[in-house]
């Protein structure tokens, strides 16, 4: 949670929401550095679906320009091989030109656009990676 610092307020998750994520279809990988989490990712699977969801990924301010968030990726596709799925999905803040520039150096294309996506209305850039199965 105290990586998430760094997003905009409604976009944190709270603690619940943590809980909810990491009991269901899920896995998080975390990057540790120093004894200190300093970046985390979280994929979501669905029964019946090939389609893997990265639903957060988040790299600490200090740590960033590090590769960190590349090696979550990476794990995650790799995960998301083994369990036989075909894709990874996400949403972005269509604002976040950033991440957008990080995912499509990852081979990521964006797939739509989802008006009033987030709770402060902003639109979201769905993208969306094949991966072999």
């Amino acid at each position: 949670m105290a990586l998430e610092q760094s997003f905009p307020e409604e976009d944190r998750f709270p603690a619940r929401t943590w809980r909810r994520l990491l009991r269901g279809q899920s896995m998080a990988y975390v990057a540790v550095s120093d004894g200190e989490i300093c970046g985390a990712a979280v994929y979501l699977y669905r029964t019946g679906t090939k389609v893997a969801r990265l639903y957060s990924l988040t790299v600490a301010p200090s740590h960033r320009g590090k590769g960190i968030a590349s090696a979550l990726l990476a794990a995650g596709e790799t995960d998301a091989q083994t369990r036989g799925c075909d894709r990874v999905r996400l949403e972005v803040r269509r604002s976040n030109a950033t991440a957008i520039r990080l995912y499509e150096r990852h081979d990521f294309r964006v797939m739509a656009q989802i008006p009033s996506y987030y709770p402060d209305g902003e639109t979201a850039a769905r993208m969306e990676k094949p991966i072999q199965p």
